[in-house]
C-alpha cells in the first residue's frame, strides 16, 4: 500500500516537471557584441551598440508554418493512399497553412 502511494507521488511528481518543462519558453538569442579593447579614450566614449537586428515577429507561427509545409510535403510525396485520409491530411493542412498566413497578414495591419 504505502509503496503504491510512493510509487502515485513520484509520478505525478514526474509528470507535473515535464509539464513545467514543456510550458517553459526559452530566451530569444542575444547578440553578442564584441568587446572593445580598453583604452582611455574608449571607456570615455559611450558604447555604441552595432546595428541590432529587428526580432522576427512572431517565430513560433512562421517555425509552425514551415513544419506544415514539411509535413505536406512528405504526405504527397507519400506511397500510400491510406483509404482516402492522406488527401483529407493534405487539405487539413492547407487550411492550416491559410489560417497561420491570415493571423501573420492581421498582425502586419
Amino acid at each position: 500500500m504505502k509503496i503504491r502511494i510512493v510509487g502515485l507521488l513520484a509520478a505525478a511528481s514526474l509528470i507535473l516537471a515535464f509539464t513545467f518543462l514543456a510550458s517553459t519558453h526559452a530566451a530569444p538569442n542575444k547578440t553578442n557584441t564584441p568587446a572593445t579593447p580598453a583604452t582611455p579614450s574608449a571607456s570615455a566614449l559611450p558604447a555604441i551598440p552595432a546595428a541590432a537586428t529587428p526580432a522576427e515577429p512572431h517565430p513560433e507561427i512562421r517555425e509552425a508554418l514551415e513544419a506544415l509545409r514539411r509535413a505536406k510535403g512528405h504526405m504527397e510525396h507519400a506511397a500510400h493512399d491510406f483509404g482516402g485520409h492522406r488527401v483529407e491530411a493534405i487539405e487539413a493542412t492547407n487550411q492550416a497553412i491559410k489560417q497561420l498566413e491570415i493571423c501573420l497578414k492581421y498582425d502586419k495591419d
